[in-house]
């Protein structure tokens, strides 16, 4: 395995992700790891009456469903990433809306751009998030760095 990504990789759309159902525990689970406290993350009854139909993620939530789905690239043989090189650069989110337990969200992964900075590549992907019905939930952005030899 080379630590060179293929270029050729930009703009490449990977097949949308099957269904993730957003579970009211890993929210209030992924609250707690992370410090928030506001009880709209863990606790239902509060959510519900602050107007939301369920536990509300917090923003960074997403992160997991959008690492689990860039798999598919940094695992793609074809690609030319080696795992061990690979340094996380950061993360951004784009919010359409709250994501709640109960969501049924489908995962898009696009490789926005692979491109050489000093001696090492920095890959930009998006993971594209929408509901059953299409719309956009949110936009997951991230930085990963291969490390050259």
């Amino acid at each position: 395995m080379t630590s060179t990504p293929d270029p050729a990789f930009a703009g490449r759309t990977y097949p949308s992700g099957p269904v993730h159902v957003v579970s009211g525990a890993k929210i209030a689970e992924f609250a707690r790891a992370t410090g928030a406290t506001d009880p709209v993350h863990t606790d239902d009854a509060a959510a519900r009456a602050a107007g939301y139909a369920g536990v509300v993620a917090t923003p960074t939530f997403l992160v997991s469903l959008a690492q689990s789905v860039e798999a598919a690239y940094i695992e793609d043989p074809e690609a030319g990433i080696d795992f061990s090189r690979v340094v996380h650069g950061e993360e951004g989110f784009e919010l359409h809306r709250p994501v709640v337990a109960g969501d049924r969200l489908i995962p898009t992964l696009t490789v926005e751009s692979v491109r050489a900075a000093g001696g090492h590549s920095m890959i930009t992907t998006r993971v594209d998030v929408a509901d059953e019905d299409g719309s956009a939930v949110a936009a997951v952005r991230s930085v990963i760095v291969v490390r050259g030899e």
